[in-house]
């Protein structure tokens, strides 16, 4: 089941246990339980402190519990978690054998206080890498919280369960038998949910900073890049981020990175936080902003209000919001989202197996998608409003190559139709013709792009016809000390490395601004104020 090297180094963390664990699984004849046996047996076998006994009795087969020696209870997994998730494997197993959590203590100390009987259940798939981050969240707090309880549930091994509740998008949590989520969530984000005055504390504790030299707004990769440039220069900075990484979080692969060969989203954006971590900027995460007040509006420094009712003030700012998925805009897309509506073919794809899918967009993206998909679902019908395909030569060829897939282009989406459970179809026209079509489906997948996050700066600055912030050779917006990077801004081609080249830019150009421009109201005074 487990290479050479993959034991080795579980080994190794398994030295790290304190305390011994049990392994109690809950298996039949199946092919799937003789592998989940397999994996367990291995994992005992490799400490002293761990346990294994096939006397579960749990509703799911096959499934495991991990359990504190002489308990019965602990956190479950009815999947055989592999792939994305053998990392939340291995906390687990840790977590369980009392490692301590690489946690604020803040953050701990607000899950153990949380007074409430909670079951949560974590829906997933093995390939998605927007995953791990939830199960590994919902099994810590079930560790450290004994009125907590988590199963983790593979989508593909649970298929019966997964339709009867309509699952089709993952991650997808729920607590106490009603859903609590979907899409990724840190766990700061979850306890947040979680904890009725965190909002309150929250907000307490922003106001009370002092104001920053630079104010990053966004934590992509333009943002961490203008971060690192701008604390280089010895001044305070912050950031302020609605999710630290940004849309990277959800980027599968990455391979045109200068320097790095391959890497996926997840860990690029983890390596973006460390690297500006390591220049002790401040970082607030989880913060939406939601207006912007130029210094002759505020007093003389730039006020940024968060949805929460915080205010961060700082001499210039740098906004750095990215862009999201681009909805397709017709009936059917919000009312289905997440029953049959989907954005990331990597995450929800296995969801899909054995089914009738389309994919809208022609793009990249969109190809991709039709490609990833085709080796996982009966049929990928793809549609592209233009009239050819736009992305790249070799794979509009692999598109084509596949016999399970079928290409309409010059085609416009008209609606997509369900049974007011879910999807069950998708209705498009053809644009040459303007004869109507219906297609029976079971999936929509929307690959049709970006927009830029620029909805709070409506009416503050100015911004292209598409949304996006316009901007100098230099970063400048129309607004004193308001600068802006990456793919928020006019700049062409929404591209990693060109985002974090313009993030450097704006960060320079921002010291620029400081040093010419006298200050008003000094920030030590104000701090010693």
């Amino acid at each position: 089941m487990l290479d050479t090297q993959l034991k080795t180094q579980l080994q190794a963390y398994l030295q790290n246990l304190r305390t011994p664990i049990r392994l109690i699984a809950t298996l039949d004849t199946s092919e799937k339980s003789a592998e989940l046996r397999e994996l367990l047996l291995e994992i005992k076998d490799l400490s002293d402190k761990v346990s294994f006994d096939d006397s579960g009795t749990d509703a799911r087969t096959p499934s495991f519990v991990i359990a504190k020696e002489g308990q019965t209870n602990g956190v479950r997994f009815a999947a055989i978690p592999l792939g994305h998730e053998f990392t939340s494997l291995v906390l687990a197993l840790l977590w369980t054998g009392g490692h301590p959590p690489k946690v604020d203590a803040e953050v701990l100390d607000q899950i153990k206080a949380l007074d409430e009987e909670m079951k949560f259940e974590v829906y997933m798939s093995l390939s998605c890498h927007n995953c791990p981050d939830v199960v590994q969240a919902a099994t810590l707090m079930a560790i450290f919280n004994p009125k907590i309880q988590t199963t983790v549930i593979d989508g593909s091994l649970n298929q019966a369960e997964v339709e009867a509740r309509q699952v089709m998008a993952v991650p997808m949590v729920y607590m106490n038998d009603h859903v609590f989520g979907s899409g990724r969530m840190s766990l700061e984000e979850i306890v947040g949910k979680l904890d009725k005055k965190s909002a309150e504390k929250d907000a307490a504790k922003l106001n009370a900073k002092d104001p920053f030299d630079v104010l990053i707004v966004g934590g992509g990769p333009a943002g961490s890049a203008a971060a690192v440039y701008a604390a280089r220069k010895g001044i305070r900075v912050g950031v302020v981020a609605e999710r630290f990484g940004g849309q990277v979080n959800d980027t599968l692969a990455i391979e045109n990175y200068i320097s790095v060969l391959e890497t996926d989203g997840p860990k690029f954006a983890a390596a973006l936080e460390e690297q500006v971590l390591h220049y002790e900027v401040d970082i607030m995460n989880l913060q939406k902003a939601q207006k912007l007040i130029p210094a002759e509006q505020a007093g003389g420094l730039i006020e940024v209000e968060l949805a929460h009712g915080a205010s961060l003030k700082a001499r210039s700012v740098i906004l750095s919001t990215g862009a999201r998925w681009r909805n397709v805009n017709v009936p059917g897309e919000q009312e289905y989202k997440n029953k049959g509506v989907a954005y990331c073919p990597h995450c929800d794809g296995p969801l899909f197996k054995g089914k009738r899918v389309a994919v809208i967009g022609g793009g990249n993206s969109g190809v991709e998608a039709a490609i990833d998909l085709a080796g996982v679902v009966d049929h990928v019908t793809l549609i592209e409003f233009a009239d050819a395909l736009k992305a790249d030569a070799v794979l509009v060829t692999k598109l084509k190559s596949l016999n399970n897939v079928e290409i309409h282009v010059n085609a416009q989406t008209l609606s997509i139709t369900g049974d007011g459970q879910k999807v069950n179809g998708l209705n498009y026209k053809d644009r040459s013709s303007g004869q109507e079509h219906h297609l029976d489906l079971q999936g929509v997948f929307v690959q049709i792009g970006l927009v830029p996050n620029t909805e709070f700066l409506k009416g503050t600055l100015e911004l292209s016809k598409f949304g996006e912030i316009v901007i100098d050779d230099q970063c400048h917006t129309n607004i004193a000390g308001v600068l802006a990077a990456g793919d928020v801004t006019t700049v062409p081609y929404k591209q990693i490395v060109i985002a974090a080249g313009e993030g450097a830019k704006a960060a320079l150009s921002a010291f620029d601004y400081l040093i010419r421009t006298p200050v008003q109201v000094p920030v030590k005074e104000i701090v010693a104020a």
